[in-house]
């Protein structure tokens, strides 16, 4: 990709595990990469030390759960550094418990974050990768939307609602050079699944018939891929990858 072509990619909860490798591997792979936070002081650490690993990256900050704030961020993108050509919604959070004891509050929280994180962001960039003739719609879903998962009624219906989402936005952008996909990651060897009690962790990995879990690079090359050209005929599709978790 050469500097005239360089396209700007926003990826949501960029501070996480994924979201810090899908940026190390968009940047490796010549795009301008925009990361959105909601905790400054841990976005200012992640950025410094991201520049002392040689990786230029500009932060922004947004609560993705709210219209105007991102209204706000992609403008003020826009602004400083280009309109927006890819958008990853990888923001997320879980609130999990039992159904019988979740709250409303946990409910919506999960949702907000998850799902209409999904509405907003995407709403706010495709009028102008619409009039560009170009655009890529990135949604990380997860294996749990697929299969569901006990204690998980709140991140399950919003993983598998972004899905839904994607279908439909596929099709009506399908003839404005825009794509709109979902990835569905198993569990991941990030920090917080590496933070599990071992025997927790043994027992899941014990479920996934490749013996292992997944590895951040892996997921951002997927990321990387769908975003890059050579994934033009691929659009409303959802990509698992879960070891063998879960085939359907």
């Amino acid at each position: 990709m050469s500097t005239t072509e360089k396209r700007v990619v926003l990826v949501t909860g960029a501070t996480g595990g994924l979201g810090t490798a899908m940026c190390k591997k968009l940047y490796d792979d010549g795009y301008i990469v925009v990361a959105n936070y909601h905790s400054e002081d841990k976005a200012k650490k992640w950025k410094e030390k991201l520049h002392e690993e040689g990786y230029d990256i500009n932060i922004f900050y947004a609560d993705v759960a709210d219209f105007d704030s991102v209204g706000k961020m992609v403008d003020k993108i826009a602004a400083e550094i280009g309109h927006v050509d890819v958008l990853v919604n990888n923001a997320g959070i879980t609130r999990d418990g039992g159904f019988r004891k979740m709250t409303y509050e946990n409910w919506r929280a999960v949702i907000a974050t998850n799902l209409d994180s999904v509405f907003n962001c995407s709403r706010h960039v495709i009028n102008h990768m619409i009039e560009k003739g170009f655009g890529r719609i990135i949604n990380i879903s997860s294996v749990n939307g697929q299969r569901g998962q006990f204690g998980q009624a709140n991140y399950s219906a919003a993983k598998a609602g972004m899905h839904g989402f994607t279908k439909t936005l596929a099709m009506e952008v399908a003839n404005k050079g825009v794509t709109v996909n979902t990835i569905s990651p198993g569990y991941i060897g990030t920090d917080m699944v590496m933070a599990v009690k071992e025997e927790i962790r043994n027992q899941i990995i014990a479920q996934i018939p490749l013996g292992r879990l997944g590895g951040t690079e892996e997921v951002a090359y997927l990321v990387s891929f769908l975003a890059s050209e050579h994934a033009n005929f691929i659009t409303g599709a959802n990509m698992s990858i879960n070891g063998g978790q879960h085939v359907y």
